[in-house]
């Protein structure tokens, strides 16, 4: 491989981190192009003298001076704002962009990215979650593959390697289940942020923390994985297991089933996403068998844990239906973390969302757009009429 040099759209984000983390540990083979982080300076700076971008994005423009002045010595370009972002995709020095951009913020530097010819290494789950439709129909337009770096749509694109996409039967996502597996909505009453923060297996940023301890992550990465692989949503099913060894499987027609497995190391399916086809050599922890004599298997708890049943609601009926769910979760996972309402009012606000506002079959991007602002003001709403939280557990 030549050096593939990556644009990382938030860079100081869990999957950003790591992913300069693969970068160092492979200056043969990769460089960072780009960096760009919203609020974080001080770790874009340090991450700007570390590795040398050509370019150091800081989102929100109060924080450009500082940036600026302190990368005033190097040869960094300091850009400042969301429109920097936009723009900076189509820079032909790029060989790909890893979407590492937390929600629906991630759609228009995608799509421009897609249309200057750039392979996408998608983190960004939400940005085929609202425009799945729109973002595949412009990568086949334009020729540009989609890897994901989700760990379980990495392990089901591990696992179709080779395969005839005919031959799919069904698509089995895994769930470990969150910190709050086997509990009762009685107990989820009272949880507090704290608390939903404390995954079993895996270290992430706090938005996906929560969504995988409410299993609406698992509702998003079902949306995602029908665009991903072109697969109805009655061929996807969602098993919980607990130790997360086993990352997704596919179920062929004649009955065999390919797995994909590894310790909980997101650093894996990120490298897989930056070197593809290549397999590259790394000193990553290895698993072992002995170590985990049992994996155990369960079905989801859809009654207590409502988001996933509203995500299936929501993919079936298509539309705008998904970019609906997406943009109430936001809004209600960030007054949960705020501590303005509970851990089960979250799915009451999305199941409210999905009433009420406007169903619109066939969206174009500015439907989308216009759906996303909709929904946030009205579950916004919902999030300050109701009372303030007090949390027990």
């Amino acid at each position: 491989m030549s050096v593939r040099r990556i644009a990382i759209l938030g860079s100081t984000g869990s999957i950003g981190t790591q992913a300069l983390e693969v970068i160092g540990e492979n200056p043969g083979l990769f460089s960072a192009h780009v960096i760009t982080a919203q609020n974080n300076a001080e770790l874009l700076i340090q991450q700007a003298k570390q590795f040398k971008p050509a370019f150091a994005i800081i989102c929100n423009e109060k924080y450009y001076p500082l940036v600026k002045e302190a990368l005033a010595s190097t040869e960094v370009k300091v850009l400042t704002g969301i429109k920097a972002i936009h723009e900076i995709v189509s820079d032909p020095e790029i060989d790909m962009v890893l979407t590492a951009m937390v929600g629906f913020a991630g759609l228009e530097p995608t799509i421009n990215a897609i249309k200057a010819g750039k392979d996408i290494a998608l983190a960004n789950k939400e940005t085929l979650v609202v425009a799945g439709e729109l973002i595949t129909g412009l990568a086949k337009e334009y020729k540009v593959n989609i890897l994901p770096v989700d760990s379980e749509h990495s392990a089901i694109f591990q696992c179709l390697e080779g395969e005839d996409p005919a031959s799919i039967e069904k698509l089995i996502l895994t769930a470990s289940g969150g910190p709050f597996r086997g509990k009762g909505i009685d107990f989820l009453e009272s949880v507090s942020p704290a608390a939903a923060l404390k995954h079993p297996n895996w270290v992430m940023g706090s938005k996906i923390t929560i969504d995988s301890a409410s299993l609406m992550n698992k509702g998003l990465e079902v949306i995602e994985a029908k665009w991903l692989f072109d697969i109805e949503p009655d061929k996807i099913e969602v098993v919980v297991h607990p130790q997360s060894i086993i990352h997704s499987m596919v179920q062929f027609r004649d009955g065999s089933i390919k797995a994909q497995m590894g310790l909980p190391d997101m650093k894996l399916p990120i490298q897989y996403a930056l070197a593809y086809p290549t397999r590259i050599q790394n000193n990553f922890k290895r698993f072992d068998f002995t170590q985990y004599p049992n994996l155990s298997f369960e079905a989801p708890d859809i009654k207590t844990f409502r988001n996933l049943a509203l995500a299936f609601e929501a993919i079936k009926q298509g539309g705008n239906m998904p970019c609906i769910v997406n943009a109430a979760n936001e809004i209600a996972v960030a007054g949960f973390l705020k501590g303005e309402i509970g851990f089960v009012t979250m799915s009451t606000i999305i199941e409210s969302s999905m009433q009420q506002i406007a169903f619109v079959a066939e969206p174009t991007l500015d439907d989308y757009l216009n759906t996303d602002r909709e929904t946030r003001i009205f579950a916004q709403k919902l999030v300050e009429n109701l009372p303030v939280k007090t949390f027990t557990n």
